[in-house]
């Protein structure tokens, strides 16, 4: 009997523990591991490290990035919506990874909004479109004169096809109604080689992309920031908006996601962590040597805008006729 009662109050324990630590009471009480799905050395793996140090001394647990690239990011995206929802896997997600991937795909590895449970927004950066320092355009307008001139005459880089790089050029083409012929790179590094070559006239990505020296040089020219404001460190470049081609518009984002049905209480916890990481100086100061912004959200605030933009690149990628293989 005496038996019987101790290992009756041994499992009740340990139901007791296990409902504390899926109501986020305990958790996490072992390492967690953070997924981003990108190689290391970019943005996203430089926010991904900074995020998971100041969230392990906020956790008290240690935060392992796993860098798990492919297939633009979706390989390390969708073997985190086959990961338990225990708070224990989690992962960087991206403007490309949850609102690109799933529209431009003919058979998406994941639905975003039904695989993913978000956690915060963590840093946004908007695109900024340059042209080569020959092109003899100094201003927007005067790019899309030069480009009406010349039809097909043009290029423009992105870092592969269905990419966020790739639909904003597709968006400038239609919006300004111009033609300009894409041309698809294997990463960043070999459309920067040939953009700053001249054998691509025109690009759009975010500013660490092109790397500030280039455009004070000369060798490149910031024609246009492709968000609400102006960027501190192109204070001079006007917005598209300004420039007379207000729905021009492109942002980088990342944050931090969780399987879907990952317990309220823990990505509470997260979002928590996560404010805070944003608010410190560490992680706010290292990706701004990107040219990005450290920007919080509620987890509400994050699903609506994965929504807006999902909804938003769609209808660029119907208009393009782009067709996935």
């Amino acid at each position: 009997m005496k038996l019987r009662l101790a290992a009756l109050l041994w499992g009740i324990c340990l139901v007791t523990i296990a409902g504390g630590e899926a109501r986020g009471e305990t958790y996490p009480t072992r390492p967690v591991r953070l997924i981003v799905p990108f190689p290391a050395g970019g943005s996203a793996d430089l926010i991904g490290r900074t995020l998971a140090k100041k969230m392990s001394e906020g956790l008290g647990q240690q935060v392992v990035v796993e860098n798990r690239a492919g297939a633009g990011g979706t390989m390390g995206a969708g073997a985190l919506a086959k990961s338990p929802a225990d708070g224990y896997t989690l992962g960087l997600g991206t403007v490309s990874t949850l609102a690109m991937a799933p529209v431009v795909r003919a058979n998406p590895p994941y639905d975003s909004l039904a695989a993913f449970a978000p956690v915060s927004l963590v840093a946004s950066a908007p695109f900024i479109l340059v042209v080569n320092g020959s092109v003899q355009a100094g201003s927007l307008a005067e790019l899309v004169a030069l480009a009406k001139s010349k039809p097909g005459g043009l290029n423009f880089a992105s870092i592969g096809d269905g990419t966020l790089q790739h639909f904003t050029g597709e968006s400038f083409k239609s919006l300004a109604g111009v033609d300009i012929v894409h041309v698809p790179y294997k990463g960043v590094a070999p459309a920067l080689v040939d953009l700053l070559a001249g054998q691509v006239q025109i690009g759009f990505d975010i500013l660490a992309s092109f790397q500030l020296q280039n455009l004070q040089s000369g060798k490149l020219r910031a024609l246009a920031v492709l968000g609400p404001v102006r960027t501190a460190q192109l204070p001079s470049v006007p917005t598209a908006a300004e420039a007379g081609l207000p729905g021009l518009a492109a942002t980088a984002w990342f944050g931090l996601i969780a399987p879907k049905g990952t317990p309220a209480e823990v990505l509470a916890r997260l979002n928590t962590e996560v404010r805070k990481a944003v608010a410190s100086v560490e992680l706010s100061g290292a990706i701004a040597t990107q040219g990005l912004d450290a920007a919080a959200s509620s987890p509400q605030e994050f699903a609506e805008l994965i929504d807006k933009e999902m909804a938003r690149w769609a209808q660029v990628v119907k208009t393009s006729g782009f067709k996935a293989e």
